[in-house]
């Protein structure tokens, strides 16, 4: 990209972290890494407890953008047909005519995705992965951009049914926001006072701009020697004697894919090791399986021990 273009970029990415920053107050880095995850054109699995922010974040980025928006509450009883749309047969004409479903937008807020069954859940897939739609026997491509915003809560177990790891390999990210600092809390509870803040957010990135900053992304260089590094991690998970399933290869992709959007949000137009570090854990935790037999202990483990292949694999010079 040209300099003036480089300078550009960086006001738009700086102005799209503070507007999503002024209702997500003091996490700077979750919402860089949903950023990075919208810019790098996959999705974002937002897991944590209850109440600290997860459909704020989502709805955030959501009204930043000027483009369509739809949030879905996932329950036990949703079919396929509530997601991706069905024929509606239209007496007056005597033909059957195709209702669209919500995953027909740009931003999809998949809120408690966790709460319907596998079988509604897998919906998403296609769309997810190639940004398409089949139903009723024809194939649909959606309009991007299209980025799905998933939340679930990891500590409530009944009436949930926990992701599949196909489902899981299609998110870019897994991320968790956590509690605030007191003092961070007690802005937001003044903040609260007069209403919730995200209502009145304005969108400050339109989708052609969007679009070409996606573009932009893809031009990121990564060194042979960075990608060597990649899939050394990757190589490492397959075979790690505390993991019984390691990274797959779209895995490997998304996290090449996912480096080049920390590079191009911080203005480079290059990768360097930190990019990979800072993101192995977001990227990959929730891609392996450990081989704990406590549901809710998997992914810290796993984050341990992707932190611990981090130490061991030398950093390329």
């Amino acid at each position: 990209m040209e300099v003036s273009s480089q300078q550009e970029t960086a006001s738009l990415v700086k102005t799209l972290h503070d507007n999503i920053s002024s209702v997500l107050i003091g996490k700077p880095d979750v919402v860089q890494l949903a950023i990075v995850t919208l810019l790098s054109e996959g999705h974002v699995l937002i897991e944590d407890a209850p109440g600290v922010g997860k459909t704020s974040l989502a709805k955030a980025i959501a009204k930043s953008l000027d483009c369509n928006y739809t949030r879905v509450q996932f329950t036990p009883d949703m079919l396929p047909s509530d997601i991706l749309g069905s024929n509606v047969f239209l007496p007056s004409l005597g033909e059957f005519e195709f209702r669209r479903g919500p995953i027909f937008s740009n931003v999809l807020l998949a809120d408690e995705i966790n709460r319907t069954p596998p079988r509604t859940q897998s919906a998403l897939l296609e769309a997810m992965n190639e940004g398409q739609v089949s139903v009723e026997g024809q194939t649909i491509t959606l309009q991007p951009p299209f980025f799905v915003l998933a939340t679930q809560n990891p500590y409530e177990f009944e009436g949930t049914y926990p992701l599949p790891e196909n489902q899981l390999d299609r998110f870019m990210m897994c991320i968790d926001i956590g509690y605030p600092e007191r003092s961070i809390e007690r802005e937001v509870l003044i903040q609260h006072r007069s209403g919730e803040p995200v209502e009145t957010l304005q969108s400050v990135l339109s989708v052609k701009q969007l679009r070409e900053m996606q573009q932009a992304v893809r031009n990121v260089r990564v060194d042979d020697s960075l990608t060597d590094y990649i899939l050394e991690i990757v190589d490492v998970t397959r075979n790690h004697p505390e993991l019984t399933l390691g990274v797959s290869t779209r895995g490997a992709i998304t996290f090449s894919h996912a480096v080049q959007g920390k590079a191009f949000t911080e203005g480079r137009d290059y990768v360097i090791p930190d990019d990979i570090k800072q993101l192995a854990v977001p990227v990959l935790a929730h891609r392996v399986i450990t081989r704990s037999l406590v549901r809710e202990s998997q992914r810290n483990r796993a984050t341990e021990i992707i932190r611990q292949i981090l130490q061991q694999i030398p950093v390329p010079a």
